[in-house]
């Protein structure tokens, strides 16, 4: 059975679903990946002496961060302020999100026995993600609100090393060396963030994104044994939801045909690869990007170049959102943002 909430049917015809969907649009949507924060003044001072686990659990400041940039840029879609170890600390896992470091684990996983600390999400874990997506569609009207979720491996990658890697010698060694306790630690984090991503969707999501922003450092034979079948499960665990599942890596561009094989209906591209060519790569998809972020520090006529190449590229996928190929940098200028939100939508009208 196929579940509508009211929230998806009143952005149903808002043109970033559309476009999810492949259907016509009066303009190319245009969000930005971590628009929620950083780069914004009015962020840096609502956040001043929060802890970010703690702003991601209080609904007054999660709606209020996530409007913060549609208010500004103008942009087609908001996407839910969250991170992806935020279910890993509603089940009781001692994590801290470090300024400057990133998610750090207390007590890594390494063995079977770990695997224990690893209890199921419920609802009732995160009450505050609950109330915070229903103001937020409240206040959001038409304009589609954008839930997400680390994918399996980024998040089991955050657990086993203890914190972030450049290398991932230690995931790749479990991987390699223990398939069976690899395997039923992404069992359990691909559970953990099916509950997640349907939290937010009976709360009134339009869309989600599932993160594996570290899946690149993987050749295309280890995602494929590893990695593909956990993401599979997740995103199949959603068909019962009418609403666009996107998926998204950083350097995945040797991995395209194989994350256009895991069952989202749009596949983000970074900007390292060509959209007209990741197009015939990743199916019968819309596609999502690319935007280099770095271009936003380049004069503003550069700018107008790329975004005009890149929704050129587009034209040639099924449907094409227009976004960054990561996400913004802390120190981009936000009116730069604003320019490109407005330069997607004159140039694509």
């Amino acid at each position: 059975m196929t579940t509508h909430t009211p929230a998806a049917s009143r952005t149903a015809d808002s043109p970033f679903v559309r476009a999810c969907r492949g259907l016509p649009v009066p303009h190319t949507p245009v969000w930005f990946m971590r628009q929620a924060g950083r780069s914004l003044p009015e962020y840096r001072k609502l956040r001043e002496g929060i802890p970010m686990l703690e702003s991601c659990r209080r609904p007054d400041l999660i709606t209020e961060i996530t409007l913060q940039p549609v208010r500004r840029h103008g942009v087609d879609a908001a996407i839910f302020f969250s991170d992806i170890m935020v279910p890993i600390a509603a089940i009781g896992v001692d994590v801290d999100i470090v300024p400057g470091t990133g998610p750090v684990v207390a007590e890594p996983v390494r063995e079977e026995a770990d695997l224990a600390r690893l209890r199921d999400l419920t609802p009732a874990d995160v009450p505050y993600v609950t109330e915070a997506v229903g103001m937020l569609t409240e206040e959001l009207g038409t304009t589609p609100l954008i839930g997400f979720a680390g994918a399996p491996f980024t998040v089991a990658s955050y657990l086993v090393e203890g914190g972030p890697s450049r290398s991932y010698t230690r995931t790749k060694a479990l991987m390699h060396g223990r398939p069976d306790v690899w395997n039923a630690l992404c069992e359990r984090l691909s559970a953990i963030t099916l509950s997640f991503l349907k939290v937010q969707i009976e709360a009134g999501a339009s869309a989600i994104q599932l993160f594996d922003s570290w899946a690149g450092a993987l050749s295309v034979r280890d995602y494929r044994r590893f990695v593909a079948p956990h993401s599979a499960r997740v995103l199949a665990g959603l068909a019962g939801y009418d609403i666009p599942k996107i998926h998204f890596g950083v350097g995945t561009g040797h991995l395209l045909e194989a994350i256009g094989e895991v069952g989202a209906d749009v596949v983000g591209v970074d900007w390292r690869t060509p959209l007209d060519e990741a197009v015939g790569r990743v199916g019968d998809r819309s596609v999502q990007g690319n935007l280099d972020p770095a271009i936003l520090f380049a004069p503003e006529s550069v700018l107008a170049e790329e975004v005009a190449r890149i929704l050129g590229e587009g034209k040639a996928a099924r449907g094409h959102v227009f976004n960054l190929g990561h996400g913004v940098m802390p120190d981009t200028d936000p009116d730069m943002l604003t320019r490109t939100a407005a330069l997607v939508h004159e140039l694509s009208s």
